[in-house]
């Protein structure tokens, strides 16, 4: 009976799609990509922090339809590597700490509901959502944390007209500007997270305010040298006035 059990179990096939194309609204799959990115990037240096987002996580060994596919969660304490799925029972039982689903009317239901339930059963310690276009969610972003079972609210903090509330899983804060975009925070370097996209535009801009900065002192010295030059035609030295 046990050969038989273990055979059955390598058997199971766990696929890393649904076979379906992926259909977001350009909010959705902005954040989904900007959560993603922001969050792998804060923690590259971290060889124990799994970031992903979109991927199917198999919460049950033998049944693959035990799967939930969160837009984007992080995972401590096991190997950061690219996975086709994410196994529970193949990590040490390891669940995502933190969650993050970009929500919408349409799935609405499913994200407030089934998922919440099921997050709160699997023991994920945070789950926030965010709602890009706040045609339901209000705020447009909110915090869960897991206390004995059940998802309790987490109070987030106004500062003018930004919502800001923090995540104990990661230590950051996640950020609801006035007008409605969501960003991390890192408390402690008092910077938001960028993505590597944001980064690289950020970069750029920089590079080209410091060209302009150099034209601009380039420019200055001419125009003084040729003053000084002048000034010495006329017998005069600039350096005494």
């Amino acid at each position: 009976m046990t050969t038989s059990l273990r055979y059955s179990l390598f058997d199971v096939t766990y696929p890393d799609s649904d076979g379906l194309p992926m259909a977001e609204s350009d909010a959705t799959r902005d954040y989904l990509i900007y959560g993603v990115e922001a969050l792998d990037s804060y923690f590259q240096k971290d060889a124990n922090v799994y970031v992903s987002g979109n991927l199917f996580i198999y919460y049950e060994q033998g049944k693959p339809k035990s799967v939930v596919a969160p837009d984007v969660f992080v995972v401590f304490g096991v190997e950061k590597k690219k996975r086709p799925s994410y196994k529970i029972w193949e990590e040490d039982g390891k669940v995502p700490d933190f969650i993050l689903e970009i929500t919408s009317k349409s799935t609405a239901s499913e994200d407030r509901g089934t998922k919440r339930g099921l997050y709160a059963y699997l023991g994920v310690k945070e789950y926030f959502q965010y709602d890009p276009t706040a045609e339901y969610l209000k705020p447009s972003l909110q915090g869960f944390r897991l206390i004995e079972g059940n998802y309790l609210p987490i109070l987030g903090q106004l500062n003018g007209d930004r919502l800001s509330i923090y995540a104990e899983t990661l230590g950051l804060e996640l950020w609801l500007d006035a007008n409605g975009e969501m960003r991390f925070y890192s408390p402690k370097s008092e910077t938001k997270l960028l993505s590597p996209r944001e980064m690289e535009k950020a970069k750029y801009q920089a590079e080209q305010a410091q060209h302009q900065a150099e034209q601009a002192q380039q420019q200055a010295e001419q125009r003084a040298a040729k003053l000084a030059a002048k000034l010495r035609e006329l017998g005069l030295d600039p350096d005494s006035i």
